[in-house]
């Protein structure tokens, strides 16, 4: 993966971070990439009418951040010396003072590992759904106990002939490059996956003027969604050549149903190590992973992320303060 000029590695306590942390540091190496190593530590003090005598908020909040400088200080002697990374600790809430960051420095991929809180099946927590809806640019959120390399990645895309404007075509292509490009690096497998429906079947079923109007309707449908997977399929090997299609290989799935439920079962069936997938679409196009949707996917999921928006999102955090 050579895309990515500027990475921001969010450091996060609670959770084991080695694994991720090994990740950032192989990929700024390997992209040549400038690494900053981020903290935010929320704001002290906040609960308190009066501090004792001769301790102040300020002296305590300056006091923790030069702690976490310390700790990242020390997370830096540790690691490798082919990469020096930039320290940057923040006073603030997480997601706000990580997509700052972005605004401000341009970094054009966050790495961070996945709060992981602990209760029900989710991996991802709030400040990590914050991010992903809201962050400008790509977002790799990996989990905290996966030390060796991937063997399986799923891109989740969304292809009609026919129905794809500009922007959702040019996001698709997008996440086919990152998915070929870590499916590469990493020596892993490249899975496809767009879900798709027939919404008016029974309505011609019920309405049509011939019995095999919704038949044929249901068929005409699925084929337009299967040419438009067959020609990410062409793209795939047109940009990757022979030498490269012969390293991944891809497998298209073409799923009937919604992909709230059949795109987790299919990161889960074949045992996915990150899925890549767009968060924020136009609306109308069935099986778009639009916001809601792609929430309820990322809610269900038990792998890693590489989350991505399409040209021309823009974030509702700004660098000032607001009001």
């Amino acid at each position: 993966m050579h895309r990515f000029r500027k990475i921001l590695y969010v450091v996060e306590p609670a959770v084991a971070q080695e694994a991720a942390l090994r990740r950032a540091y192989t990929l700024a190496e390997s992209s040549q990439a400038e690494l900053t190593l981020l903290a935010v530590v929320p704001p002290v003090g906040e609960q308190l009418i009066e501090w004792p005598q001769g301790v102040s908020a300020e002296g305590v909040q300056k006091a923790v951040l030069d702690e976490r400088r310390a700790a990242i200080e020390a997370l830096v002697a540790a690691g490798p010396r082919s990469v020096q990374p930039r320290i940057d600790v923040r006073c603030g809430r997480d997601f706000i003072e990580i997509i700052r960051s972005v605004l401000a420095e341009g970094h054009d991929l966050v790495i961070k590992a996945a709060e992981d809180p602990g209760w029900a099946s989710r991996l991802f927590g709030s400040e990590d759904m914050h991010l992903m809806r809201k962050c400008p640019c790509p977002v790799w959120l990996l989990r905290a106990d996966t030390t060796g390399p991937y063997r399986t990645v799923l891109a989740a895309i969304d292809v009609a002939r026919g129905s794809q404007d500009a922007t959702t075509a040019a996001l698709n292509r997008e996440i086919l490059e990152l998915a070929a490009n870590l499916a590469i690096a990493e020596s892993a497998s490249l899975h496809l996956v767009h879900a798709w429906d027939a919404p008016a079947e029974s309505l011609l079923r019920t309405f049509g003027s011939h019995p095999d109007d919704s038949l044929r309707y249901a068929e005409g449908e699925r084929e337009r969604h299967r040419a438009g997977l067959d020609e990410a399929l062409a793209w795939l090997a047109v940009n990757y050549g022979h030498e490269g299609a012969r390293w991944l290989k891809p497998e298209a799935h073409l799923l009937r149903g919604n992909p709230r439920r059949v795109i987790p079962a299919l990161a889960a069936e074949i045992a996915a190590d990150v899925v890549v997938m767009g968060t924020v679409g136009r609306t109308g196009v069935s099986g778009l992973l639009i916001g809601n949707t792609a929430e309820a996917i990322l809610d269900q999921l038990a792998c890693a992320v590489l989350a991505l928006k399409p040209a021309g999102f823009r974030t509702p955090v700004t660098l000032e303060e607001q009001g």
